[in-house]
């Protein structure tokens, strides 16, 4: 009688999953927590993942850090960067309240509104490399106290500013100023909390952050009616003066090695990885679009289009911000779940790029379904950076963290300056009909959004599509192997027909 014993891949089914590295994209070494599992340690050993010159080191720092108490990292580190990215949405947000006043008081046009609200946007999203790389040299502490110091410059600048070309600089200062306040959150979240839980602490992140986008509704509504746009502004710079300080005096200071970085650790790695192109058009698509509209372009289209009151639009953008806040939450939950199944963020990425081109294509079509549902879709999708920022951290080492979500930052909010001043020029080519911008303009406007969109779906899809058609053609061609096995079985070869009935013979 014949044993059988069980072989170690079958114990471990997960080494026959196919691996996602290619021959092209390059490896490095990812810092894990001692917990991390034997496969992956058994893997280093055998040489199988080059090591980062570096990562002996970051293993030993990230150790000594997370030896601290786990309130005072709460307290000290993520709640101090939480506020700086509060303000970062208040002040992205906050245009979709003033922009009627505002174009009021200075004879604003919709192009002239988009263009001086997203140069935010292009400020924003032109410093993203440099800062990524200050923060990877400095720290985020000391990077976010003084960048935090211009914003608060801004701030009190366009609030006493009465022409156009000193909001526009006001309004850039502002945008360089809060440029760092999500990567230097995710900066300090790399540093000091376990890699298994940074999705999940993104997600709280900007959970807490977007509710400055809660903030920017009705709260702010109530500021206004009493202060007007200029004494909001004035007290945005006295509390973005005060969370400098917070952070430049609450974060406890991380020790940065000075020293060139290796030869794999370039910022041309960034940019030539394969798999950083596959995420990247279908990230900055759908969450530059999502921020754009809800930014500005959500306010317009509902009291032009869906014919809200005032009270009934404020109403409206706060249950979007509260979208923001619950989508940041929910997705960073769900993406941690899943990780521990084994299924990465692009899954639900993927997903959530599917419900935002859906949910635009209801507005533009005009379907029969309450504008709150497709609404709430756009609010929860401008959170989906929780899911592209820990993607990105699982295909770059910790030395390039901060500049790898810099380089998707950077494509983030170009396309959000380009769709939201874009959407402003193209309104401009129809004329106003009592005071507002037909239907026919907002769904071009839109429309070409959505045509990038579901282009960068198609692109990103494509290994996965490749993926199953090799699925099928295998599992064909196993079906057929295993018949004629099957009919060989039944029928043997003649030579053992023979020696068989040889055999028998000499029984």
């Amino acid at each position: 009688m014949t044993s059988f014993a069980t072989s170690p891949q079958t114990r471990n089914p997960s080494k026959w999953l196919p691996s996602r590295r290619t021959a092209a994209t390059p490896t490095f070494e990812i810092c894990q927590t001692p917990s991390a599992d034997s496969t992956e340690a058994a893997r280093r050993r055998a040489g199988q993942v080059p090591l980062v010159p570096s990562a002996a080191s970051a293993i030993v720092e990230a150790s000594a850090a997370r030896r601290l108490p786990k309130w005072r990292l709460i307290f000290s580190v993520f709640l101090p960067f939480a506020a700086g990215y509060f303000l970062s949405y208040l002040f992205r947000t906050i245009n979709t309240l003033i922009s009627e006043p505002l174009s009021a008081d200075l004879g604003l046009d919709a192009g002239s509104l988009g263009l001086l609200t997203s140069v935010y946007f292009l400020s924003f999203g032109a410093a993203q490399i440099p800062i990524g790389i200050l923060l990877d040299r400095f720290g985020p502490r000391r990077v976010q106290s003084a960048l935090l110091l211009v914003a608060a410059l801004g701030a009190a600048l366009f609030g006493a500013s009465s022409g156009f070309v000193s909001l526009m600089l006001a309004r850039a200062l502002i945008g360089l100023g809060v440029a760092a306040a999500l990567m230097a959150g995710l900066k300090a979240i790399v540093l000091w909390f376990p890699r298994e839980r940074v999705a999940l602490m993104n997600g709280y992140m900007i959970m807490l952050g977007a509710l400055g986008a809660v903030t920017s509704t009705r709260p702010a509504e109530w500021l206004l009616s009493s202060a007007g746009w200029r004494g909001i502004f004035e007290v945005l710079a006295i509390t973005t003066l005060a969370a400098a300080l917070l952070i430049f005096l609450a974060v406890p200071e991380r020790k940065i090695a000075q020293q060139a970085p290796p030869a794999g650790l370039r910022l041309e790695v960034i940019f030539t990885n394969r798999r950083f192109w596959q995420i990247a058009p279908l990230s900055a698509s759908c969450v530059g679009s999502a921020w754009s509209l809800q930014a500005l372009w959500a306010a317009p289209w509902l009291t032009d289009v869906e014919g809200l009151n005032r009270e009934a639009l404020v109403t409206q953008l706060f249950a979007m911000t509260v979208g923001i806040c619950v989508g940041a939450w929910l997705l960073g939950t769900i993406a941690d779940r899943l990780r521990r199944r084994g299924i990465g963020s692009e899954t639900l990425l993927a997903l959530v790029a599917l419900s935002f081109v859906l949910a635009e294509l209801a507005l533009i079509l005009r379907l029969p379904v309450p504008s709150m549902l497709p609404w709430s879709v756009v609010s929860v999708v401008g959170a989906a950076t929780v899911l592209s920022y820990a993607t990105i951290a699982e295909y770059f080492p910790t030395e390039l963290a901060a500049r790898a979500n810099g380089c998707l930052n950077l494509l983030h909010f170009g396309w959000a300056f380009a769709i939201q001043s874009g959407t402003g020029f193209i309104l401009q080519q129809w004329p106003v009909q009592d005071g507002h911008y037909p239907l026919i303009a907002y769904q071009v406007a839109f429309g070409l959004s959505v045509a990038v969109q579901a282009a960068a779906l198609a692109w990103f899809s494509v290994p996965w599509i490749r993926e199953l058609g090799g699925w099928i053609v295998r599992t064909l061609l196993h079906h057929r192997s295993g018949h004629e096995d099957a009919v060989e079985a039944i029928i043997p070869p003649i030579e053992i027909s023979i020696m068989e009935a040889h055999e028998c013979a000499e029984w």
